[in-house]
C-alpha cells in the first residue's frame, strides 16, 4: 500500500474513497475493454442474435483473445501511465518512446492513426502531429485516464496542456481535443465530488454539445458507433445517463456493437470513477487477466500518489 496523505487544506477528503475510485476507473477501462472487444465490429442485431445480452467477459471476438485479454485501449493506457510515473511527471519524449515499446511488441491491435504517429516519431522525432480534424477518433481518449489521474488537483491550464501533450504525438485535431477535455473533467469531477457525481458527469456532456454540436446526444440510441470520437462518445454519455450503475451502463454500450471495446473502456473508467472499485462484478474482476489487473491497480495508486491533490506539488509537464 503506499502511503496517500491528503493536503492539509481539505479537511473533509476521504483517501480511501478516493483510491477506490480510481482504482476503479483504471479497472473499468480494462474492463470495459475486454468485455467490449468480444463484440468489437459486430451489430446490435448480431450480438443479439449470437448472445442475446452479451454480459461475460470471455474473449474471442475478431481479434480472437484469451478470455479476459485486453486490447490497445488498455495497453496504451498503462504505456502512458508508466511513463507518467517513471519521468515523475508528463514528458512528451518519455511518452512517446513509451507508444514506440508498445509497438514494437507486436500488440494484437494498433489504429491507424496511432501507428502514423508513432512511425513519425521514430523516423523524424516528432512529437506532435499537424492540426488534422481527420485525426478526431478516439484513439487519444481512450488512453487518456493516467492524465487525468496524475493531473488531479492541478489548475486548467497544466490539466489542458498534460492531455494535449499525450494527445498530440498520435491525434492532433480540435474537435477531439474537446472531447478528451470533457472525459477528463467527468473523471476528475467523479474522483472529487462523488456525492453529485453523475449529475456533474452529465452536465459536463450537455454543455461539450452546447460548445460542439457533433457532441450532443439525444433520446435516439446512437447504435453501431465508430471510432470517429463524437459517435463514441454521444454512445458513452447515452449509456451514462439512461442507468446508475456500472453494470448496467456498461452492458448498455457494448451491446451497441460497433467499437465497443474502446465504449466499453471509455464508460468504463468513467463509470469506475463514479461507483469505485466495489460496483465492478466480481466475475468481469475474476476474469481479467491477472499481470493487467495488477498493472491497472498499483497504476492508479501511483499516480495519484504524484497528483497535486495528494503530493501538494505541482504537475510538471514537458511539452
Amino acid at each position: 500500500m503506499f502511503a496517500l496523505a491528503p493536503k492539509t487544506d481539505a479537511p473533509h477528503f476521504d483517501p480511501d474513497g478516493l483510491m477506490s475510485r480510481a482504482i476503479g476507473a483504471y479497472l473499468g477501462l480494462a474492463v470495459g475493454d475486454a468485455l467490449g472487444a468480444t463484440v468489437e465490429f459486430m451489430t446490435p442485431r448480431e450480438i443479439k442474435a449470437h448472445y442475446g445480452e452479451h454480459r461475460d467477459v470471455i474473449g474471442g471476438g475478431w481479434l480472437k483473445l484469451k478470455p479476459g485479454q485486453v486490447t490497445d485501449d488498455t495497453e496504451m493506457s498503462l504505456a502512458l501511465g508508466g511513463a507518467i510515473i517513471s519521468a515523475g511527471g508528463v514528458n512528451v519524449v518519455r511518452i512517446a518512446q513509451a507508444f514506440d515499446a508498445w509497438m514494437a511488441s507486436k500488440p494484437v491491435d494498433i489504429g491507424n492513426t496511432v501507428r502514423r504517429g508513432i512511425v513519425r516519431f521514430r523516423s523524424h522525432g516528432s512529437t506532435s502531429g499537424p492540426v488534422d480534424e481527420f485525426d478526431a477518433g478516439n484513439g487519444a481518449v481512450m488512453r487518456v485516464l493516467p492524465v487525468a489521474l496524475a493531473s488531479l488537483g492541478a489548475d486548467r491550464k497544466t490539466v489542458t496542456l498534460a492531455a494535449h501533450t499525450q494527445a498530440h504525438i498520435t491525434h492532433n485535431a480540435p474537435l477531439a481535443d474537446a472531447g478528451m477535455m470533457a472525459v477528463v473533467d467527468m473523471v476528475q469531477r467523479a474522483l472529487s465530488n462523488p456525492d453529485r457525481a453523475l449529475v456533474d458527469v452529465i452536465a459536463i456532456a450537455h454543455r461539450l454539445g452546447d460548445a460542439s454540436k457533433a457532441y450532443i446526444f439525444t433520446n435516439k440510441r446512437e447504435q453501431n458507433p465508430s471510432g470517429y470520437l463524437p459517435d463514441t462518445l454521444r454512445a458513452v454519455f447515452q449509456a451514462l445517463s439512461r442507468t446508475d450503475g456500472f453494470e448496467a451502463a456498461l452492458l448498455d454500450v457494448v451491446n451497441r456493437g460497433g467499437d465497443a471495446d474502446t465504449t466499453g473502456a471509455i464508460l468504463g473508467s468513467i463509470a469506475g470513477a463514479l461507483y469505485g472499485k466495489d460496483a465492478i462484478p466480481n466475475r468481469w474482476l475474476a476474469a481479467l487477466d491477472k499481470n493487467v489487473y495488477h498493472a491497472c491497480e498499483t497504476q492508479a495508486l501511483r499516480l495519484l500518489e504524484q497528483s497535486p491533490v495528494l503530493s501538494g506539488q505541482p504537475l510538471v509537464v514537458q511539452s
